[in-house]
């Protein structure tokens, strides 16, 4: 098969992998600081909880102008422009001179990276169908190195008691470097779908079922309402309620990371041999046991392991999600992938706002994202979807040999 895949193919899933990283780079390089970012402002835990709650509000929205986009220009376009705009967004939380200058930035923040996420995922579909095999997972891998380094980066940052301005000029200045020099390898439109009017794309979009894109999404929903604990509070859970140094606290996430970069590093291959379903009721186990473990740790070293466990678990409910929505897309233009992009915000609101209530006591949230992770164990056969007429059939299912 390798050798069938022309040149533009490839290039056009490295400048993915790129994007991809500098995603998880940014965004971590803000989560880890949050305690920071509390204390500068002088914030009480609701009006942090605002602030975090406006970021997924807000990305929802730019996830769904960007699918409107997307099938007007194709994903390529819409990533090359708003990528750079998320680090630049990063820049201006970090200077923010008061409080409502923070929350337009992270109005503007939360806004660029929903359109990001939908089209850099919408890009990494692409090139799992042009390949024909499951990709999901390595994309997101990449995305969970580049969270690691920024974990690492704010961990150095906060033991020389860097300020927020320059923490993040760093990580956004080599973010917009890498985004720019790679962008012009995106997949144009052109390799995306065939180019149909306005009318048949309207009707494609009806082709496109809501009822499995549901199931999909509640997993990926609970999935995210987890994952927001923990992106978005595991430092200040650790720095606050167990009480660990500035310099430990954002290696929650950062452990978190690793293990999902690992985890998904080899998915695909698991993903192959025995389908979707099986590895994301797996996962949905093994995340519940970590976020267990973390809810009822006594230290912050066993706290940092449960992150590291749930990590293992979760780290492949949304590759996986995206790849089972290029099944039911009949426009391939990613609209699918733009709807189930919704759930993730709005698991991400959830658990911004649920983690915001009990910021006084996060291990409530960590003991709720394990009972929902139940949730994913039930759903995960959702993940092997029927196949919707005119839809290129999920690498993960098709290359699965039939027992």
């Amino acid at each position: 098969m390798a050798a069938d895949i022309d040149e533009r193919t490839r290039r056009g899933r490295y400048a993915a992998y790129v994007a991809f990283g500098v995603q998880g780079l940014s965004f971590a390089a803000l989560v880890t600081r949050i305690p920071e970012l509390q204390k500068a402002h002088n914030l009480s835990d609701g009006a942090l909880a605002l602030v975090l709650l406006a970021v997924p509000v807000v990305a929802g929205i730019g996830s769904v102008l960007a699918g409107s986009l997307m099938t007007r220009y194709g994903s390529g376009v819409v990533l090359r422009v708003a990528q750079p705009l998320v680090l630049l967004s990063i820049v201006a939380i970090g200077v923010a001179p008061g409080d409502l200058a923070l929350y337009g930035a992270a109005a503007l923040f939360g806004l660029f990276v929903g359109a990001v996420d939908a089209s850099m995922n919408a890009q990494a579909v692409t090139a799992e169908t042009r390949y024909g095999k499951s990709l999901l997972t390595g994309f997101h891998a990449v995305w969970s190195a580049a969270g690691i380094l920024a974990g690492l980066w704010s961990a150095f940052a906060n033991r020389i008691d860097l300020g927020l301005g320059t923490g993040f000029a760093l990580p956004a200045v080599l973010g917009v470097a890498a985004s720019l020099s790679t962008g012009h390898r995106l997949y144009p439109k052109a390799l995306e779908a065939t180019g149909p009017s306005v009318e048949q794309l309207k009707a494609a979009a009806r082709r496109v079922p809501w009822k499995p894109i549901i199931i999909i999404g509640a997993a990926v929903t609970c999935m995210y309402i987890a994952d927001s604990a923990t992106s978005s509070y595991s430092a200040k859970y650790l720095k606050d309620d167990l009480h660990a140094s500035g310099a430990v606290a954002p290696l929650g996430y950062v452990a978190y990371q690793i293990c999902m970069m690992l985890s998904r590093t080899g998915a695909d291959l698991l993903v192959r041999a025995h389908g979707a379903a099986r590895i994301v009721g797996a996962g949905g186990l093994i995340g519940g046991v970590g976020l267990l473990t973390a809810a009822l740790s006594p230290n912050p070293l066993v706290a940092i392991a449960g992150f590291a466990v749930a990590g293992v678990g979760l780290s492949v409910v949304v590759p996986t999600s995206f790849s089972a929505a290029g099944r039911l897309d009949p426009t391939g233009l990613g609209i699918a992938v733009s709807r189930v992009n919704v759930f993730n915000y709005a698991g991400f609101v959830l658990g911004a706002a649920i983690a915001g209530a009990v910021a006084s006591d996060l291990w409530l949230a960590y003991l709720l994202g394990a009972a929902l992770c139940l949730v994913v164990l039930v759903t995960a056969r959702g993940f092997e979807p029927a196949p919707v007429d005119g839809a290129m059939p999920n690498p993960a299912v098709a290359e699965r040999p039939v027992a």
